[in-house]
């Protein structure tokens, strides 16, 4: 640690996640978590109307208001700082980190398409959140012509792009709004695009420009593919998306006065690099070694790891040189639902009297639910689960395939599909582990991490899933505490993020063990979610897709004007 002052130095990390964005206070010398404070989203995310005009989305879409993240700047900084009772002048650095991939539409100046007179109206001049799932067939597309073309950074991201990056994002804006395309100067990822805002500085992240940007070994597609797609999008890299790119852990610039005034913080101190809210974990979690996967399980779950070798894994979602940590090459892959499912079951499924029972038990419908599946022995619910309600992510990388379910009965039970749906999620962890294993890039060690970790019987299951003891990170807060770290290395209290990540970061080394008897029933049932997985997924049977056809067809027949 290069810090030579004797007052206790500071930094502030902030994570940018999904419904609102989260400030915390760190010590640099040992990563004390001082002070935190949350700011959720005003409009939250908009996925069935445009807040500003209440006019119905289209199916599959997205969308966020960038002034949501500003407000997260004004509200949860200066909150967090009187939280943790500090001097605002021993703060050195700000890192911060954002889901992935979310991309903003700007002006030259960064100035948000939406803030524009006259925009506000016009659906795509708004964000898109990683979860807009509405560009798939311009990633068919992308993917086909890939193929076809044998595009040698197809098989970096495991044979196929998704819906949710950059590329697909950005054609289908072009092809169903050519004004706005037109508009726009700048494809910011908001990962970089609040940094712009700290700042005053546009630096491209490492991270996203590899992992959602298709920039392999220097390069993007290039133009004649670009326009194989679209003619008029041949210039989309050059026009729209390239920049200077900021390796992680540097400084992207210094705070701004604007900056700081919203912040309350010192103008001048140092701030990072942009980051991706899971990739930032990974060094909180101490998960910078290679063969250390980090899950981050939320909403949805993202596996990163470190490996000194290049592989190609069938279904990850990219492999970038010094995406995780510099120096090793950074291996991401990820599952597009699974808090996102249990809490899609507790909202829509569960009866009153189970929600009466945990309201008068001081329980949450989660926690009831939770207790009654414990009891269960494994299989006897008779239940198998394939967990894609939001699409798959990996390895099959496709969004268009949806949730299911087999083996209900008359006599099936609320807790008994709540307990399938954990293991659905446990299952199509181990099918990433095990491809990855298959690919040489072993996993020798889980680490788990994110807002899940506080369900204790779902890492069990896990555990039994996987069958590898469980890691956890010893920190609520992992992502914000990645930004921080990184803030330290920016700021030069530390020569490499290795170095932070040693005395900053939080890890309970194998807190869970699996138990062989459940292992083995697992690997059972496991067998049979890949025959579905496989059947269903890999073209046995193409019905999820015919019915999401379906399903937009008659959307657009009801939105057709009488």
């Amino acid at each position: 640690m290069s810090q030579t002052s004797t007052a206790p130095a500071h930094v502030v990390g902030i994570d940018y996640g999904t419904l609102s964005g989260r400030a915390v206070v760190v010590r640099v010398h040992d990563g004390a978590e001082l002070g935190s404070a949350v700011s959720t989203y005003r409009h939250g995310v908009m996925d069935s109307v445009l807040a500003a005009t209440g006019s119905p989305l289209p199916s599959d879409w997205a969308l966020q208001v960038p002034s949501d993240y500003i407000e997260v700047l004004r509200e949860a900084v200066p909150a967090a700082i009187r939280a943790a009772g500090i001097d605002p002048a021993s703060v050195i650095g700000v890192g911060t980190d954002f889901t992935a991939c979310t991309m903003v539409p700007v002006t030259a100046d960064g100035t948000p398409l939406n803030e524009l007179p006259g925009l506000a109206d016009r659906p795509h001049a708004y964000v898109k959140l990683w979860r807009h799932h509405a560009a798939q067939g311009q990633a068919d597309r992308i993917n086909k012509l890939a193929a076809d073309r044998g595009e040698a950074w197809l098989a970096r991201y495991g044979g196929l792009i998704s819906s949710e990056w950059e590329f697909a994002k950005g054609l289908q804006l072009l092809e169903e709004d050519p004004q706005l395309y037109e508009r726009m100067d700048h494809w910011v990822e908001a990962a970089d695009w609040i940094v712009w805002q700290l700042t005053g500085t546009y630096v491209r992240n490492a991270c996203s420009a590899g992992y959602k940007g298709i920039l392999q070994d220097g390069a993007y597609p290039d133009p004649d593919f670009l326009a194989a797609l679209n003619p008029d999008f041949a210039g989309f890299v050059a026009e729209k998306l390239e920049h200077p790119i900021g390796r992680l852990g540097s400084s992207a610039g210094t705070l701004s006065d604007q900056a700081a005034a919203w912040t309350g913080l010192p103008a001048g101190i140092a701030v990072a690099v942009g980051n991706v809210d899971a990739h930032v974990c990974a060094p909180a979690a101490g998960a910078v070694a290679p063969g250390q996967m980090a899950a981050i399980m939320g909403t949805s779950t993202c596996h990163v790891m470190s490996a000194e070798h290049l592989r190609e894994v069938p279904g990850m979602c990219g492999v970038v040189d010094g995406g995780i940590v510099d120096g090793l090459y950074g291996y991401e892959a990820g599952q597009s639902g699974v808090g996102d499912i249990f809490g899609w079951f507790t909202k829509h499924f569960v009866p009153a009297e189970l929600s009466e029972e945990a309201a008068a038990r001081g329980l949450s419908v989660h926690e009831l639910l939770t207790e009654q599946a414990a009891r269960e022995e494994v299989g006897a619910h008779g239940l198998l689960a394939l967990d894609w309600q939001s699409g798959n992510r990996s390895v099959l990388v496709d969004h268009e395939l949806s949730g299911l379910l087999v083996g209900l009965t008359l006599a099936t039970r609320p807790h008994e599909v709540y307990r399938s749906l954990l293991e659905a999620t446990a299952f199509g962890t181990r099918t990433i582990v095990e491809a990855f294993g298959a690919s040489g890039v072993p996993v020798t060690e889980f680490i788990a991490a994110g807002g899940l970790l506080k369900n204790r019987f779902l890492m069990q299951v896990y555990a039994d899933v996987l069958g590898m003891p469980i890691s956890v990170i010893g920190s609520d807060q992992g992502p914000a505490l990645g930004s921080a770290i990184h803030a330290a290395v920016a700021a030069g209290a530390y020569p490499h993020v290795r170095d932070a990540a040693a005395a900053m970061g939080r890890i309970k080394r194998n807190e869970y063990l699996p138990d062989p008897v459940r292992a083995e029933a697992y690997s059972v049932l496991y067998a049979e979610y890949t025959a579905l997985h496989d059947y269903f997924g890999r073209g046995g049977n193409n019905v999820m897709r015919r019915l999401k056809a379906l399903k937009r067809s008659a959307h657009e027949v009801r939105e057709v004007p009488a």
